[in-house]
């Protein structure tokens, strides 16, 4: 965007922008000055949610939860401003009004004033009907006989009249719910704030409530479901049980278990004891058969053979507490016979310290001695193998049930684990409904003085906003004008060079002598000639540069200034004293002199004749142009020769080529120029089908730029 220009427009419309918005605040001041006074009332309502010293049960992550704590005081402001609390407050104020005519907030409408007392009677009835269903009032209502949201809505007590000065907020991240009012009457405020604040925590504590005892209702059922399941899963647990003669399945099968495994390690005990002692009996035998042949002689013979006798006896022994079932009176009789055999033994051992036939006989008693325990450890094995048996046979009769009866535990322990999830839910659930947090009206609402005038605040609103207005006009008018006014938006548009620009003459009858003869003290003429000059200059520099004479000046439109520029720069190339033809042009005939024509002399007839009467330095050739066509008139080949004696006959040739408009008549004259310049007025704007007009010129070959004309 090009700021200076915005600027000079901003200049050209300052007296809009200064006494538009000046008369428009004038106009507000004149409104505002009786405003009548206005007053507030505030009442504040403490929730608890933040006051932990309200709470029954305080939770320590409270205060973390900032999204949820905000998230719940824009519930509480939401429902406070619900269509069914908002009627609730219109009831309330406009049965004031009809019961308290004397103390009625605000003047009785045209609507309330024409029922009448039988009417007022009957629409108070009806109004408190609705109050007590607590039924919201909608434009429906008016279909009845009396019109009841109208009434209202006249007496200004409807949602949308009281939503426009009424404020909800929580100031501040703080426990309150504020309730803002502004009226012309303070004790409407007050009784606005009072009334809607009571109102809402009455209704707001009655849904919590009957929303908790919905939800505990719902839960004592899936409670009880749950119940129902639960004893139903352990009666089955129970039944399967007692079928099977299962106490503990789980503890008895262990012990079993543990029983089977004492005794698989005592029968190993019991295989290894004997391979022990067999081994020990082989090694004896191997003694005895490698020294000693004779063992019965010796002063011991008797004493042995009381060893041989007892040890009978013990074998005797072992035998019957084996079959016996290991009774305790065989296991005495075990221990006394073992005593008297090692006592035997030890004193035949002092007798025979150094008797060979001693350490013989001791070999022989150990062996007998092994061999006993041998028996003992065979016999045991025996009484292992049946208890192990009666244990492996009652262990495999406990297997078929372990799966059963694991499903049966499966499913009653999830059944118990559901009933107590229920079963905490529904305690805390009613532990909640008990101590609950309740809204509490923390300070009503008092009537207060009249609010600051606003007068001033609507003054400047006013000014600021028609100042930006006007602004936002002037920059939209800016914005879309596509006019162009300077040589750069030229060159821009058109995307060619811009050889000069003319200014603008103010003066309505002018002819070229009169403009090159003014005085030079005249500035309107002076920029005149000095910007003429200039394009000379640069036509000039053109024409030699293309060892050219023709010049051919044409324009977009008819009448964008081109034939009197022709004539002007017709005048100016006379002035350097070069000779000039102008075909066409703007040019009056005047009395001959230097630098002027005064015989009438046409183009058409110098094609038939090939004579002309120059002047001075300039000639004028008329065209013709009732004429629709060059072309028609004489062949290409005799116009050429036509203008190549010109060409002979004369320094510079301007021609003032047809506007581009009349595209036939523009092409034609322009095939016999040389060069070409098109000439553009100040202030007009390139339209759609001009584009393609501008693209043809731009083709063509000895186009040299454009001329911006009467510029302001």
């Amino acid at each position: 965007m090009d700021i200076k220009a915005f600027l000079r427009l901003l200049g050209k419309y300052k007296w809009v922008l200064i006494l538009v918005p000046l008369v428009i605040g004038v106009i507000t001041y004149f409104l505002v000055k009786n405003l009548p006074r206005q007053y507030s009332s505030e009442a504040q309502i403490a929730t608890g949610l933040i006051d932990q010293s309200k709470q029954v049960v305080v939770n320590s992550n409270q205060n973390s939860d900032i999204f949820k704590i905000n998230q719940q005081f824009s519930n509480i402001i939401e429902r406070m401003k619900m269509r069914r609390i908002m009627s609730i407050l219109s009831y309330n104020l406009i049965l004031h009004d009809l019961e308290s005519p004397k103390a009625s907030f605000r003047p009785y409408s045209k609507q309330v004033s024409g029922l009448g007392q039988a009417g007022i009677d009957e629409v108070v009835r009806l109004y408190r009907e609705r109050l007590l269903n607590k039924q919201v009032i909608t434009i429906s209502d008016n279909a009845g006989k009396y019109p009841l949201y109208d009434i209202i809505s006249s007496m200004g007590y409807d949602n949308e009249s009281i939503n426009n000065n009424l404020k909800v907020y929580r100031p501040d991240n703080s426990d309150f719910v504020n309730v803002y009012y502004v009226s012309e009457n303070p004790l409407l405020s007050t009784f606005v704030v009072n009334t809607l604040s009571t109102d809402f925590i009455n209704n707001y504590g009655q849904d919590v409530n009957m929303n908790q005892n919905n939800s505990i209702e719902l839960l004592d059922s899936l409670m009880k479901k749950k119940e129902a399941a639960m004893n139903q899963k352990n009666a089955a647990l129970k039944s399967f049980k007692m079928k099977n003669g299962v106490l503990n399945l789980d503890k008895q099968s262990e012990m079993v278990y543990a029983q089977i495994s004492q005794n698989e390690e005592r029968k190993a005990q019991a295989i290894r004891d004997i391979q022990a002692n067999q081994r020990a009996i082989a090694d004896i035998d191997a003694r005895l058969r490698g020294g000693i042949d004779n063992v019965s002689s010796g002063n011991s013979t008797a004493d042995n053979r009381t060893i041989i006798n007892l040890k009978n006896q013990l074998k005797s022994a072992n035998s019957a507490y084996i079959d016996g079932n290991f009774k305790a009176a065989d296991k005495n009789r075990i221990d006394s016979l073992t005593r008297l055999i090692d006592r035997v033994s030890s004193k035949i051992s002092d007798e025979n310290v150094t008797n060979p036939q001693a350490s013989r006989q001791g070999l022989i008693e150990r062996k007998l001695a092994l061999e006993t325990t041998v028996s003992q450890a065979k016999g045991s094995l025996r009484s292992i193998d049946n208890e192990l048996s009666v244990l492996k046979a009652k262990y495999n009769t406990m297997v078929p049930f372990d799966a059963g009866i694991q499903n049966y535990e499966r499913d009653a322990e999830l059944a118990t684990k559901d009933y107590m999830n229920s079963l905490d839910t529904y305690n805390q659930n009613r532990t909640g409904q008990n101590v609950a947090l309740k809204l509490q009206l923390a300070q009503l609402g008092l009537p207060g003085l009249p609010l600051a005038s606003k007068g001033i605040i609507y003054i400047a609103l006013s000014y600021i906003v028609t100042l930006f207005l006007c602004f936002t006009w002037i920059l939209i008018m800016f914005l879309l004008d596509r006019s162009i006014l300077d040589s750069k938006q030229l060159a821009q548009a058109t995307q060619s060079a811009v050889l000069g620009s003319v200014p603008y003459l103010s003066y309505s009858d002018i002819n070229i002598r009169e403009l090159w003869k003014s005085k030079e003290n005249d500035p309107e003429f002076l920029s005149f000639k000095n910007l003429l000059r200039s394009l000379r200059f640069e036509i000039s520099d053109a024409l030699k540069k293309n060892n050219a004479k023709i010049l051919g000046i044409t324009s977009l439109d008819s009448n964008e200034g081109k034939s009197f520029l022709s004539g002007s720069l017709a005048y100016g190339f006379a002035m350097m004293g070069e000779k000039v033809l102008l075909i066409g042009g703007e040019t009056k005939k005047v009395i001959s002199d230097s630098k002027a024509l005064a015989i009438n002399q046409d183009f058409e007839t110098f094609l038939v004749k090939r004579e002309i009467q120059t002047e001075d330095l300039i000639t004028i050739l008329n065209k013709n142009d009732a004429n629709s066509s060059l072309l028609e008139s004489q062949s290409t080949t005799s116009l050429r020769k036509g203008f190549q004696v010109l060409k002979d006959e004369f320094d510079v040739i301007i021609i003032d080529v047809n506007g581009l408009k009349d595209i036939n008549k523009a092409k034609e004259w322009l095939l016999f120029t040389e060069l070409n310049l098109a000439v553009f007025e100040s202030g007009r704007s390139i339209s759609d089908p001009q584009k393609e007009l501008l693209t043809y010129i731009k083709g063509q070959p000895g186009f040299i730029g454009w001329v911006l004309n009467k510029v302001k």
